[in-house]
């Protein structure tokens, strides 16, 4: 059993083509033998947003503060908010987009550990 804080973990600013502002930090992952899946927490901040991105899993997301977009794969932007589910599916063009100018989007995203 793993109880951990997110207080606690480690935050990685990300550097990659397609994105801005975006921090994450793994609570549960590779590192704790997890079976399944891993949980990633990522910050967006005001504006930032996700690369816009397709992979083989699904993902499943929960917002735990703030409010932005989540793009589809036709370029479609649908709002999301505290305490919003979102389920990506397998090979599904997405990105998720704050679109505030002053606060943070800040969601969970559970992947299978291959994705971490």
């Amino acid at each position: 059993m793993i109880i951990r804080s997110l207080s606690t973990v480690p935050v990685k600013k990300l550097d990659m083509d397609g994105i801005k502002g975006v921090y994450r930090q793994v609570p549960v992952g590779v590192p704790e033998n997890v079976p399944n899946f891993s949980f990633r927490v990522f910050t967006l901040e005001p504006l930032g947003h996700t690369p816009y991105h397709a992979h083989a899993s699904e993902h499943l997301n929960y917002i735990i503060r703030g409010q932005g977009a989540l793009k589809d794969e036709n370029g479609k932007l649908h709002p999301v908010k505290e305490g919003d589910f979102c389920l990506v599916y397998p090979n599904e063009k997405h990105q998720f987009r704050n679109l505030s100018e002053s606060g943070e989007l800040v969601f969970i995203c559970a992947v299978m550990k291959e994705y971490e």
